[in-house]
């Protein structure tokens, strides 16, 4: 009994999702039922990718809000039954969701589970953030569409149009980025939590060190870690020390103190594990790398 009840509550929940988005969702023409392809992603960015592979065509459920860090994630009943219900999931994969595996063994759904970091050339260790490198953001997409036409062969030709057209908007922000780079006399980065190793080495970036000396946000800093941090600031000659719209930058805004350079925060923090909320500055993959870089490159001039 004690196992049956979460199962019950996630068929009710189904129920109702379906008879909810039902109407919206399905329509009848020449006698044969058609509608939108149900896919659940993982973060924010694999949601912006969907949606702009998928357009009309589908019908996509982030399970991470914005500003909300992936590493350490409780999804709620909703997500549960939207993941019971999808006919495609999509995952980054390389360990970023920990708690997605379970997640999904409560599910049990029928989907197909698009692991997005699949063909991407893991280095730094099997760092997750994998889509800070516009070439990883291509293979991802990629992955995508062909999960996407896999599960919807008749809209082939969208997809693979939306793909092509994406992928050309990536290549060109991935050069604008090279050249703003390349630049800058002063190459030096501290960040929140190491985790900007794609970016840094896409663009020839030096990483001098970060407040949180792991992949994970959830890793505990000891005293001899903020020393070691605060000494290599100093020596380095660093500019500034930039903090995470995800993360509180109460940690970064003390070690910045004690080190005597400038920290990066508020509005001007930035976005790795998440995108901005709609209306930001970062609310889609493009726009996030465009704040980044911008803000970096302002900072570090």
């Amino acid at each position: 009994m004690r196992r049956s009840i979460p199962t019950l509550l996630v068929g009710l929940a189904v129920l109702a999702l379906s008879a909810a988005c039902g109407d919206d969702d399905t329509s009848a023409e020449g006698g044969a039922v058609t509608g939108r392809v149900a896919v659940v992603a993982t973060t924010t960015h694999l949601t912006d990718f969907v949606r702009i592979v998928g357009g009309n065509h589908v019908d996509v459920h982030g399970i991470l809000p914005a500003n909300v860090d992936p590493h350490d994630y409780e999804p709620s009943p909703a997500d549960v039954a939207r993941l019971a219900a999808a006919k495609v999931i999509v995952k980054n994969g390389v360990g970023l969701e920990e708690w997605f595996d379970a997640t999904i063994r409560n599910a049990e759904p029928q989907a197909t589970i698009v692991d997005a970091s699949t063909g991407v050339d893991l280095h730094r260790g099997d760092d997750p953030h994998i889509w800070l490198d516009p070439r990883n953001a291509k293979v991802m997409v990629r992955n995508i569409t062909a999960a996407l036409v896999a599960a919807d062969p008749e809209r082939r030709g969208d997809y693979e149009a939306n793909e092509a057209a994406y992928v050309a908007e990536i290549d060109r922000l991935d050069g604008e980025i090279a050249a703003q780079v390349a630049g800058l006399s002063n190459k030096k980065l501290v960040t929140n939590h190491d985790a900007f190793g794609y970016y840094v080495d896409r663009y020839g970036l030096e990483f001098v060190g970060s407040i949180i000396p792991s992949f994970d946000t959830s890793a505990e800093l000891s005293a001899a870690d903020v020393s070691a941090i605060v000494s290599r600031i100093k020596q380095a000659g660093v500019k500034a020390v930039f903090s995470e719209s995800s993360l509180p930058p109460k940690t970064a805004e003390a070690i910045g103190r004690d080190a005597g350079v400038a920290v990066v925060a508020g509005e001007d923090a930035l976005y790795l594990d998440s995108l901005g909320p709609p209306g930001s500055d970062a609310d889609t993959y493009l726009k996030m790398l465009r704040h980044n870089t911008r803000v970096v490159v302002d900072h570090l001039r």
